[in-house]
């Protein structure tokens, strides 16, 4: 269609047949019209240090800036599910050792009421490392009223208490949305 440096005028398109409502839609002519949105969607993250994770423990996460809440769903450090259905969910924190150079695992879980749902956990043969970043990500059948919570895991060689960086989007936070259909 052309050749390099010609400009194509495009014609403007108009949906004029209702989407398909076996998709979970209305049969709108747009998708906000049929009822398709990725919401409730969220965006969390942490805004300062959590110390205290005991070494060779799972310790909750705690989130305490919150990006975005489309629907009001986040609060006390989980996700409620506001309706049933399929949910995307994504956490990474950065994992730091207790201050001995020697961090030999790190993980992150979700878990739904309590339950473990997904995990990623990592060990080290070596021990030499500092900080890890580490994330775990699923999709979660979830009926409403049921919630996610995020736990990461550390262990330290030397026994000491780790921490959780905070203070930037990249360390450490937590989202989600609802899948359509």
């Amino acid at each position: 269609v052309g050749q390099s440096g010609d400009t194509i005028a495009m014609p403007s398109a108009t949906l004029t047949t209702a989407l398909p409502v076996a998709s979970g839609g209305t049969g709108g002519t747009s998708f906000s019209a049929a009822g398709l949105s990725n919401t409730p969607s969220f965006h969390i993250r942490k805004s300062s240090n959590q110390t205290g994770l005991s070494s060779g423990g799972w310790t909750k996460v705690t989130f305490d800036d919150e990006v975005f809440d489309t629907d009001s769903a986040f609060a006390s450090d989980k996700f409620t599910a506001p309706s049933d259905g399929k949910y995307f969910f994504t956490s990474a924190a950065k994992i730091n050792d207790g201050g001995t150079n020697t961090l030999v695992g790190s993980g992150m879980r979700f878990t739904i009421n309590g339950a473990i749902a997904a995990e990623e956990i990592h060990f080290m043969v070596n021990g030499s490392n500092s900080a890890e970043g580490k994330s775990v990500t699923a999709v979660l059948n979830l009926t409403a009223s049921q919630y996610v919570e995020v736990y990461a895991y550390a262990q330290d060689n030397g026994g000491a208490a780790c921490s959780i960086t905070g203070g930037n989007d990249r360390d450490t936070f937590f989202m989600g949305y609802k899948l359509i259909g």
